[in-house]
């Protein structure tokens, strides 16, 4: 399915990709990463130029500042939490490594739990594991795809507050791929509504915007 979609997000905002299964959103993600390799894109992050087709640019993956939370989380399981944000820590010296892994469970509320592996943690423990190995890259830009989808209701309510709170911390621009209204009503700052690959609806009051498309879902209190 070809995809046709201008979209931007500045530092400090969530920019939300709303929309149903197979229309394009995490390809979108995928791009923005350099896990895929558009036939015709640009994509930009501050004054780089990660993508532009045009003119023969493609930075590698390993060479762009992304963190990428995954939906599944993708920790290793031989690894402890602390070892599992440890690996995404390699653009420090060595000695300096446990400490910062440390500073970011803390960030998420794991700091306890730093020695369990992830088969002894809960759905919601794994995924801030998974967002304090995000933030290890130290990224210019923070993707999330469909970060909240394999945790129960009460444990999704905690990961969006924290999410929340470390957008108002950090000063990137975070890409946010769902298909719950809910998670579009308590954290995007913008949103994009995508269909069949096309952008439907792009609006800055992303409360509003969905609110108005989805009158049955209730806005957080």
């Amino acid at each position: 399915m070809p995809l046709d979609v201008l979209m931007t997000c500045d530092p400090g905002q969530v920019l939300a990709i709303f929309g149903p299964s197979g229309s394009g959103k995490t390809t979108i993600l995928r791009s923005i990463a350099g896990v895929y390799a558009p036939a015709e894109a640009r994509v930009s992050v501050g004054e780089e130029t990660w993508i532009d087709t045009s003119k023969g640019i493609c930075v590698p993956v390993h060479q762009r500042a992304v963190g990428f939370v995954f939906q599944d989380y993708a920790l290793f399981p031989h690894l402890t939490a602390l070892g599992n944000v440890v690996t995404a820590l390699g653009h420090l010296p060595k000695a300096a490594r446990r400490a910062r892994a440390e500073e970011l469970l803390d960030v998420v509320h794991l700091a306890r739990h730093r020695d369990r592996r992830p088969r002894n943690l809960s759905g919601g423990e794994r995924q801030r594991v998974a967002v304090a190995r995000a933030l290890a890259r130290d990224p210019a830009v923070l993707l999330l795809d469909e970060p909240f989808s394999a945790v129960d209701r009460a444990a999704r309510h905690h990961l969006q507050d924290e999410i929340g709170d470390i957008r108002r911390t950090l000063d990137i621009p975070m890409v946010l791929v769902t298909h719950d209204a809910e998670d579009v009503l308590r954290l995007a700052t913008d949103v994009v509504l995508l269909d069949a690959g096309r952008v439907v609806v792009a609006d800055r009051v992303a409360a509003d915007t969905v609110a108005a498309i989805f009158p049955n879902v209730a806005r957080p209190s």
